[in-house]
């Protein structure tokens, strides 16, 4: 039955597409996610993949013409016509008469070409680089989680692979064994790039390959039954590996009594390997289940009774892996065997002395790798900075009244909403406020096209401190939000942020950003503006101060209050210092007057 190839969504902007190169032409035989064409759009270029296997019968849509998304862009053919024209590969000049003959009169001569051919790839699925965020078009392999030979089952993680904008963990598609690896360590693939091979189950087993940190796989090593792979691992001895059957893939002991393992590669589904794990922490990661909750996962939880929502997942971004399942499960039994004994340790953290002077740190001289996503904030920020005419405007603000409210609402805000109740979010709320009565400032601004953009909604960026570098989240028509929903945004897409549990269309899309340089003690900055945005607010430390205040009755007199500092870096070719300085005064105006009563149920 024809399948129709159809035009991606590569985004939630993105309405069309253009084909800038067929990879596949009609007549040819494509598998299942096999590459078809490459498309590129106005934020990414990428490989669409065919969704079924079978024959490219027909293309619609030709190289550079555009079309939308949902459109046709081919036609491939059903299993009974893909069959019939897999066969004729090895003759495609004969497909239609020659066949027949082909298989009666040379029958000893194709057979091994058929076996030596489909090895590598037809008889495996091939692991493709995912695309990770439309804006993303390559990411690096950062680490193999299996080695080729391994066993893997359905979603169990493969390998971990790093973008500019989210780390992450691949799964396996199918369950079977690791074939082939086709992007090493450290190497970078663009989206759709093969990754890896998975084989079905016993293709080759573990002793006819070298467990190397960087494996190639070798044609003579393929038939797996035969006995050349008891000869290979010979001149490893390894004496103290009693019970870690992944690190020698055949040692001489194991050779002796079972000289058949073929059917090793359906050890890893059974729970036996997993006391190996803390013997061998070096190829540990094999042993990991998916960051999310895989059914790999969940089916181990069912079996030792844990409640995965009691896990803390220590895999990329806290994702529960099968070990943390398994500690779960051990530290579960050592309560109920000892349940008196376990609370004698607690007592032992005491002499805890505050440091007088910070303690060096132990990346003093020495030179590390430039993470790729240190990389690509050098590069933006350098590159905005070449861009935009950029100028900080700076504004005092007394937020005592702030103060106060916080102090009363914070124990209720909490119960109501379940977050803390910080000054943050009444510094968002007051500027989205701004930026609905001064929309110059959340405009966008193409000095080549001669026009100013003003966005419908205020997307409104918030810049996270993480170890891996400053990320922005953005809280999208945060214009329709209240104190409250703007609380619980901001708390939530921090915490995913910092847990690398975001996705990629969470930290896209801003028309303007919020950084809060204060909550590390800074008085204020003066942010660069990340373009196409025209403004950044940065909030200050909020401090108390004296200063001067006008009273009712008193006149002006001296009083402690709680003050903070707003900069604001904005685009001069866009802004004037005058639109600026009104924008401040809205917001200073709206936390000053403090009228938030409402907002917090007083």
């Amino acid at each position: 039955m024809p399948v129709s190839v159809t035009m991606p969504r590569l985004g939630e902007s993105v309405t069309e597409g253009t084909v800038t190169r067929w990879l596949k032409q009609e007549g040819d035989t494509v598998e299942v996610d096999e590459p078809l064409l490459e498309v590129s759009t106005d934020k990414v270029d990428t490989e669409i993949p065919s969704p079924a296997a079978g024959v490219l019968s027909r293309i619609v849509v030709g190289e550079d013409e555009t079309a939308e998304v949902g459109s046709e862009l081919a036609v491939i053919a059903g299993e009974g016509e893909a069959g019939a024209a897999g066969a004729p590969q090895e003759a495609p000049a004969e497909q239609a008469a020659a066949e027949p003959q082909a298989e009666a009169e040379q029958p000893a001569v194709e057979q091994p070409a058929a076996q030596a051919a489909p090895a590598p790839s037809g008889q495996g699925t091939p692991v493709k680089m995912p695309a990770l965020g439309e804006s993303v078009t390559e990411g690096t392999v950062t680490r193999w989680l299996k080695q080729v030979g391994d066993s893997v089952e359905v979603d169990e993680p493969l390998l971990e692979v790093s973008t500019d904008k989210v780390d992450t963990e691949i799964p396996s598609p199918v369950a079977g064994t690791l074939l082939e690896i086709k992007v090493a360590e450290d190497e970078t693939a663009p989206v759709g790039a093969d990754l890896a091979i998975v084989g079905a189950a016993g293709a080759a087993p573990p002793p006819a390959w070298a467990p190397a940190p960087k494996p190639e796989p070798k044609p003579q090593a393929k038939p797996a039954p035969q006995p050349q792979a008891e000869a290979k691992p010979a001149p490893k001895v390894e004496e103290p590996t009693p019970g870690v059957s992944y690190n020698q893939p055949a040692p001489e002991a194991e050779a002796a009594a079972q000289p058949m393992r073929a059917e090793q590669a359906a050890q890893p589904a059974a729970p036996a390997p997993t006391p190996q794990r803390p013997t061998a922490p070096v190829q540990g990661g094999g042993e990991e289940a998916a960051g999310y909750v895989t059914p790999l996962v969940r089916k181990l939880a069912a079996e030792h009774g844990v409640t995965l929502s009691s896990v803390n997942g220590t895999g990329v971004g806290g994702r529960i892996r099968k070990q943390d399942v398994l500690d779960a499960a051990e530290r579960a039994k050592a309560a109920k065997a000892a349940p008196a004994a376990q609370p004698a340790p607690a007592a032992a953290p005491a002499p805890a002395m505050p440091a007088a002077k910070p303690q060096p740190s132990a990346k003093r001289g020495t030179t590390e790798k430039l993470p790729r996503i240190r990389a690509a904030i050098a590069k933006r920020m350098q590159q905005s900075l070449h861009e935009m005419a950029q100028l900080t405007t700076v504004i005092e603000v007394d937020v005592t009244r702030i103060a106060k409210l916080r102090a009363q609402a914070k124990d209720s805000f909490q119960q109501r909403h379940g977050v803390k109740l910080s000054f943050l979010p009444f510094f968002a709320l007051a500027t989205v406020e701004a930026l609905q009565a001064y929309p110059i400032v959340n405009a966008q601004m193409d000095l080549a096209a001669g026009t100013i953009t003003y966005p419908g909604a205020e997307h409104l960026g918030i810049a996270v401190d993480t170890e891996r570098g400053l990320l922005v989240p953005v809280i999208h028509n945060a214009g329709d939000l209240n104190l409250g929903g703007i609380a619980k945004r901001v708390a939530d897409l921090a915490e995913r942020t910092r847990t690398n549990k975001i996705s990629p269309d969470e930290i896209a899309g801003a028309t303007f950003t919020l950084t809060n340089t204060g909550s590390r003690g800074a008085l204020f900055d003066t942010p660069i503006v990340p373009s196409p945005q025209s403004a950044m607010l940065g909030t200050g430390a909020v401090v108390k101060r004296p200063v001067v205040v006008k009273d009712p009755e008193l006149g002006e007199v001296v009083a402690v209050r709680s003050m903070v500092y707003l900069a604001l870096s904005y685009d001069h070719r866009l802004i004037d210092g005058a639109d600026a300085a009104r924008f401040l005064v809205a917001v200073k105006e709206r936390l000053e007057a403090g009228n938030f009563e409402a907002e917090l149920g007083l």
